[in-house]
């Protein structure tokens, strides 16, 4: 199963795009990741909640037109389910879902996603209680999708 992450906007910083660099070049020798950004919709700070949705709901419509739909597809969320390295490593495993070709994460931007992109999800994963910025839980994402392609193969990087 070919693992995508579907992430809006783009990565401004240095350190943030190499990190993301780095992780992905260590797993295209075992299951390459596929790194998909989808514009981020402008809005003030201080915008009304009925504009944020609209934005939402734009950026979702961007989203889901990048999702087949065979895409197992897990999106990032505060609200999500919570998991260590070795469940993480398990949940991501091609056998736990031999009928999808495709794993597809979604992140979000600052202002999270449409109520139809956390529909198609098939399950919500938080990377913990913390507030992270999106930029860092791309990267954070992808250490973890090393990770848990380590444990799976038994390798030490995890301990």
């Amino acid at each position: 199963m070919k693992l995508t992450i579907i992430a809006v906007g783009t990565l401004k910083e240095k350190y943030y795009r190499e990190a993301c660099a780095e992780y992905l070049k260590r797993m295209t020798v075992m299951r390459p990741v596929e790194m998909v950004e989808i514009a981020e919709e402008t809005l003030k700070a201080e915008a009304v909640p009925a504009l944020v949705e609209q934005a939402l709901a734009r950026e979702g419509q961007r989203i889901l037109s990048r999702i087949r739909n065979d895409d197992l597809v897990v999106a990032l969320s505060p609200a999500g389910k919570t998991m260590d390295s070795p469940a993480f490593s398990l949940a991501i495993d091609p056998a736990a879902s031999p009928e999808s070709k495709r794993m597809v994460f979604v992140i979000g931007s600052s202002h999270g996603l449409s109520s139809e992109v956390y529909a198609r999800s098939r399950w919500l994963l938080s990377l913990g209680p913390m507030t992270f910025p999106h930029q860092l839980a791309r990267v954070l994402l992808l250490e973890q999708l090393y990770r848990g392609q380590m444990i799976a193969q038994g390798r030490t990087y995890h301990k």
